[in-house]
């Protein structure tokens, strides 16, 4: 949860942050209230609107219904509609929403993500959260492929006070990974968080290379991976749905971070990812800063969404 005092701070960047997404809702909700009575036309158009918001078909028809109930032939204000909507999209979303418990020690995390998800940024600021709470953090840098992903870590490490095992590019990741969690489990750290390659040009390659980081750490800690992090970027839309099933078969994914939602009007796609999948949404991100990568709450973001106050 977020500290009371940062709470208030938080909601507003969280609002402010989501505001083109409620801007695509509220076009959805003024249309509908412009019409002179709810009736089966106006919520055909209310279902396409929020389709077009990337809530996805399953809820964007769960939203319509629940607004049929005791309303058809009647008017409604804008207010009543966001309520109403938020309230949906709190059901479909309260079911996922997670924090990232501790289990192990060390707690391994995989973190996957296509390249430009805001992957190795994430990584970093989860080390910085971790580390402000007092756990001890190592940063195991497996994306190879890309020199800026590993110095990026080692900036994040210098910045969080994380340890960082890291080699040149073109290093077997999988090697990387043993000697890490070795490392790791020598010195007992808390948490250790691998950066893991996003290309997407060769999808047997990376299923390969993800399936044999995952076998290697087992050699040394049978039950690692712990958990299996998805980094998805919001501005991406509908692709978001293909990347959690991609990665899902390739590296059994466990949960997601939702990063850049203030970055374009399509945050309405966690709904939908949610609805689809069922994931547990662990943290979701709103800005470049480390404070704006938080803890993932139902409601918070129900109401953001639809333009309601806290």
């Amino acid at each position: 949860m977020v500290d009371s005092g940062d709470k208030q701070s938080w909601w507003k960047r969280l609002s402010g942050g989501l505001k083109r997404s409620s801007s695509a809702l509220g076009t959805a909700i003024s249309d509908l209230v412009s019409k002179r009575r709810l009736d089966a036309a106006a919520l055909e158009d209310l279902e396409h609107g929020l389709i077009r918001a990337d809530l996805g078909v399953e809820t964007a028809s769960r939203i319509a219904r629940a607004l049929a109930k005791g309303r058809y032939e009647k008017d409604l204000s804008p207010d009543e509609v966001k309520a109403i909507l938020a309230g949906e999209i709190e059901k479909v979303l309260a079911s996922v929403a997670k924090p990232l418990e501790i289990t192990a020690r060390p707690f391994v995390v995989l973190v996957c993500g296509v390249n430009g998800s805001g992957k190795t940024t994430t990584i970093g600021k989860i080390a910085a959260r971790y580390r402000a709470a007092g756990k001890s953090v190592m940063l195991v840098a497996a994306d190879t492929f890309r020199a800026a992903a590993i110095d990026q870590l080692k900036i994040w490490g210098e910045r969080s006070g994380a340890s960082v095992v890291a080699r040149g590019p073109g290093a077997d990741p999988a090697g990387i990974v043993f000697d890490a969690v070795s490392a790791a489990k020598h010195e007992m750290t808390d948490v250790v968080l691998v950066d893991t390659a996003g290309r997407l040009q060769n999808k047997t390659e990376l299923m390969g290379e993800l399936e044999k980081i995952v076998r290697v750490m087992r050699k040394v800690e049978p039950d690692a991976p712990h958990a299996v992090l998805l980094v998805l970027d919001a501005t991406v839309g509908q692709n978001a749905l293909s990347q959690v099933e991609l990665f899902g078969k390739t590296a059994g994914v466990t949960g997601l971070v939702m990063t850049k939602l203030d970055g374009s009007a399509r945050g309405g796609i966690l709904v939908a990812v949610a609805a689809k999948f069922g994931l547990p949404v662990h943290l979701i991100g709103i800005g470049e800063g480390i404070e704006d990568l938080q803890p993932f709450t139902a409601r918070d973001f129900s109401r953001a969404i639809v333009g309601l106050d806290s």
